[in-house]
């Protein structure tokens, strides 16, 4: 355990590393946020139907799940840092063509080159979060890295939203390119990878063991997908969907980042239910609002946020607790393709079914889904 001379644990903020991960893991995500939510609605703006405008959404999900099973080998023949180097410039120099048009056919082949990027920052990302503090501090260390993604997506989401709901894509765009910036930063994480290699076993066994932990997040990340997707389409006056997204994003932050610590202390068993079943609540309280109570939509937007947040840090600790140390690159690639997929299944097939039963509905039948996945949950939390 890593103390001072006072006999106090070091704060991991003061690894140069870990403030090196968490630089460019901010940016790479605050790139991805920007254009979660907004490239749909740009979409329909631009004349695309509500219930295909998911599909650039899903384009670039798609992309990063095809990617990230690449990503372990990769790092194994180039090294992580020129990997990663590669992955954000991929992420964040094709953003600014999102300018040149609105249809969906364009806004999708754009995002297929940036889903490519990311795949290699989100695989990466949760592995070096893994490798750059002490094993004891492991979910300390994850809560951190969940806090440099969640607060781009407190502030990024809600704004990618504002800024084409009031015309301005362009700046949306070239705003999207922010990762290009994170690579000045890539030579201290080198260092310490070079100190402390990341593991890159790609075996059957770590992919196993990750996979029930990775199926729970699946499940809470398709609803998260279907919220920030479909919520400001079904809402388009822009005023209640920045709001219930801003409060999304802040409980999400909060709860990514502190349920590491918790998790270090008590373990997964207790907490993973708990936030699966307050995940389920807040969906069912958003649809009940979207019949006319807003109050009720910010309210389950928040509580929905709180569940997804938490659910996203254990699941990982999980993962990784199972698969062992020289599984945590596969077991990270098994987790992000996990969570991509979700997301992407929820921007394509919740439209699907919203267009046959309506939005509230929809979210009705999805947060019965994420209660179903209580046995699931407590499964993902034993050891594999």
């Amino acid at each position: 355990m890593a103390r001072g001379t006072t006999g106090r644990r070091t704060s991991l903020w003061r690894l140069p590393a870990m403030r090196a991960l968490v630089g460019a893991t901010a940016l790479g995500f605050a790139s991805y946020c920007l254009t979660l939510a907004s490239l749909p609605a740009y979409a329909v703006q631009g004349g695309a139907s509500a219930d295909t405008a998911g599909v650039v959404t899903a384009v670039f999900l798609l992309v990063t799940v095809a990617g990230q099973g690449l990503v372990p080998g990769l790092t194994a023949r180039f090294g992580p840092a020129p990997v990663l180097a590669a992955g954000l410039l991929a992420l964040g120099a094709p953003a600014p063509l999102y300018a040149l048009g609105d249809s969906v056919p364009w806004l999708s082949a754009v995002s297929a080159v940036r889903g490519a990027g990311f795949a290699v920052l989100t695989v990466l990302g949760a592995t070096l979060a893994a490798q750059v503090a002490p094993a004891e501090r492991r979910g300390e260390s994850i809560g951190i890295y969940g806090l440099a993604i969640a607060v781009p997506n407190l502030v990024a989401v809600p704004a990618g939203v504002a800024l084409v709901l009031g015309d301005h894509p362009v700046l949306l765009a070239w705003l999207s390119a922010c990762p290009v910036l994170a690579l000045p930063l890539l030579p201290v994480l080198a260092r310490r990878v070079a100190r402390e290699p990341v593991a890159t076993t790609s075996s059957r066994a770590a992919v196993r063991a990750a996979l029930a932990p990775s199926a729970v997040l699946l499940v809470v990340t398709l609803a998260g997908g279907g919220l920030v997707t479909f919520l400001p389409i079904e809402r388009p006056d822009g005023v209640l969907a920045t709001a219930a997204l801003l409060l999304f994003g802040v409980t999400g932050a909060l709860t990514r980042w502190q349920a590491g610590l918790v998790a270090d202390r008590v373990g997964t068993g207790r907490l993973l239910p708990v936030a699966l079943l307050g995940g389920a609540a807040g969906m069912a309280v958003v649809a009940a609002g979207l019949g006319g109570g807003d109050g009720w939509v910010l309210a389950g937007a928040a509580l929905f946020g709180a569940g997804y947040g938490a659910v996203q840090n254990l699941t990982l600790v999980s993962a990784f607790s199972r698969a062992g140390e020289g599984g945590s690159t596969a077991a990270s690639a098994m987790w992000n393709a996990s969570f991509d997929a979700g997301t992407a299944l929820g921007a394509l097939a919740l439209g699907v079914v919203a267009a046959g039963v309506g939005l509230p509905w929809s979210y009705v039948l999805v947060a019965a889904l994420l209660a179903a996945t209580l046995p699931l949950a407590r499964t993902a939390t034993r050891p594999a």
